[in-house]
């Protein structure tokens, strides 16, 4: 079964990352539009051109740009199973972002994002109150739903248990912790981030070994959880000295 992708960058990755079993249609022209094409040629890849009522029936309701994908349903599936990774993953300064309460998919697409820039090694999502692959998420991502490893789980509390017989060391967001810039993050890092409005729930902040915070100024209440994963990201890794 194949599913239709419409985010520019997310074609870009996929057809980079693994052509086979690809299909591109397009029913206007455009330059970002002939890029792909060319591209998908490249790798092989057949492009139809199509009518813009087909479009319209492929983006099943989604807006578009003329442009579309075909892709293998697990094209791309960064899915995998936590414990099994978790007994793979033998970084020393590995990075594990966990997220709770996060429902937006755009706020979930850029914080993949920033993920994939800092080579976090993997994301953990709850199976319920947590945003999913939308095409919102998924362009929002700029492609980097392709390549972030992601772990959904029923229980986030005995995920933390589980990260924490690896090595890993907890890290909480929340307004209420410790400036980023005087915590210590050394070694396996894992850092939970909530909903901007929630914050991370009792139950989990109650499994942090530390709770951690960005100081700022200004007058709005708090960062978008984007923006404050990416700067927590930048830290970690600076303090593990993973940039060269």
């Amino acid at each position: 079964m194949n599913e239709w992708i419409l985010s520019y960058h997310t074609m870009e990755e996929l057809i980079k990352k693994d052509p086979r079993g690809m299909r591109l249609s397009i029913s206007k022209i455009s330059k970002r539009n002939q890029d792909i094409k060319i591209m998908a040629q490249g790798k092989k890849i057949p492009v139809d051109e199509v009518t813009p009522g087909e479009m319209d029936r492929f983006a099943g309701g989604r807006e578009h740009r003329g442009i579309a994908l075909s892709v293998p349903a697990q094209s791309g599936d960064t899915e995998v199973v936590l414990e099994d990774f978790l007994g793979e993953l033998k970084k020393e300064n590995a990075l594990v972002v966990i997220l709770d309460g996060v429902t937006d998919p755009q706020n979930f697409g850029a914080l993949l994002r920033s993920c994939d820039k800092f080579e976090t090694d993997l994301v953990v999502v709850p199976g319920r109150r947590s945003a999913g692959e939308t095409s919102a998420a998924s362009a929002a991502s700029a492609g980097a739903l392709a390549w972030v490893p992601r772990a959904t789980v029923t229980n986030l509390s005995r995920a933390l248990g589980q990260l924490k017989e690896q090595g890993f060391w907890i890290y909480g967001a929340d307004m209420g912790g410790e400036p980023a810039f005087d915590m210590k993050f050394t070694g396996r890092v894992a850092l939970i981030l909530g909903s901007e409005g929630a914050g991370i729930s009792r139950l989990v902040k109650d499994n942090c070994d530390f709770i951690t915070s960005i100081p700022t100024g200004g007058h709005v209440d708090s960062l978008n959880v984007s923006v404050a994963a990416g700067i927590l990201l930048y830290e970690i890794r600076r303090q593990q000295k993973f940039f060269k």
